[in-house]
């Protein structure tokens, strides 16, 4: 058989349904349709002229042919991950770039202070801030699209080191003239009628966490629509279609007249981290840490 040319996009296919063993549940996790993640994996069987996978109505199981293969596709995916993220780092570092991460409202005031002082420390330095979507800000990370980013946790930091520098409130927001703008402050419970506003673009147990589910009487949230970035979920809230939660820097940073909001009094508020490549060992990244810890210090 002549050697074949695989696409590490196919690989990561291939990854996660093997790690799911469920075609439906790698697809949600892929943002593709089941019909094209299928589609992919019979080409990719083909083009290996073997299976992978043994589907039934009931299952699907890794064949010994794609339990081979399965820490082979890890290592070649992780590896290609890393030769980006090394060449998109050193490209930025020679070209004196540091590229800042964040989702939404970062780290709230916090993010903006950093990159000003940083700025005034090493005007030779071009700060480009990165905004990414739900939980973008980790992939990019580890794709070397940025070079440290503020994450809301939770967040997988497995090969990151992280540190925590702000915790906010969590707050509901909800459209001008909602029942809940008679309350000073809002429970959980207060929500359990509410549809709330959801995204696919993150892992479903950071969904679940701001969702707050299970609620603590073991029972689920009420879905809404799902929303691809901020901006969409307080155009769907606006118009009265959910409620969402957010942590409180949202409530001033996205400001708008037909927008109310509340804090939530009996949850756990958003841990925001500020993280980085373990293995880089770029200056400008340790001077950016040491400005946010500073700043961090300084508000505590």
């Amino acid at each position: 058989m002549a050697g074949v040319d695989i696409d590490t996009r196919v690989l990561r296919y291939f990854l996660a349904v093997a790690e799911d063993l469920s075609f439906t549940r790698a697809a949600e996790r892929l943002y593709v349709s089941q019909p094209a993640l299928s589609r992919q994996i019979r080409q990719l069987e083909a083009d290996l002229q073997l299976l992978l996978f043994e589907r039934t109505s009931r299952e699907v199981r890794l064949t010994l042919a794609g339990e081979a293969l399965l820490p082979s596709a890890r290592r070649l995916v992780a590896d290609w991950q890393t030769a980006q993220r090394t060449v998109r780092s050193v490209a930025a570092a020679e070209l004196r770039v540091l590229r800042i991460g964040f989702e939404a409202t970062g780290a709230g005031p916090l993010s903006a202070k950093a990159r000003t002082l940083f700025t005034e420390r090493h005007p030779d330095v071009t700060v480009e801030p990165k905004r990414f979507d739900w939980g973008g800000e980790v992939a990019a990370l580890r794709e070397g699209l940025v070079d440290i980013a503020f994450l809301w946790l939770p967040a997988d930091t497995t090969g990151l080191h992280a540190e925590i520098v702000a915790v906010e409130p969590r707050m509901v927001g909800f459209a001008a003239g909602h029942r809940l703008a008679a309350q000073e402050t809002v429970t959980i419970g207060d929500l359990a009628d509410e549809p709330l506003m959801w995204t696919r673009k993150a892992p479903r147990h950071w969904v679940d966490w701001w969702a707050v589910n299970p609620r603590p009487d073991g029972s689920e949230p009420r879905w809404g629509p799902e929303n691809d970035n901020v901006e969409e979920m307080l155009e769907n809230v606006a118009g009265g279609a959910a409620v969402c939660i957010g942590p409180r820097s949202m409530s001033t940073y996205y400001a708008r007249p037909d927008l109310g909001w509340r804090p939530i009094v009996d949850v756990e508020p958003l841990r925001i981290a500020f993280a980085w490549p373990a293995a880089s060992n770029n200056p400008l990244v340790a001077d950016f840490a040491k400005v946010v810890r500073e700043l961090a210090a300084a508000q505590a």
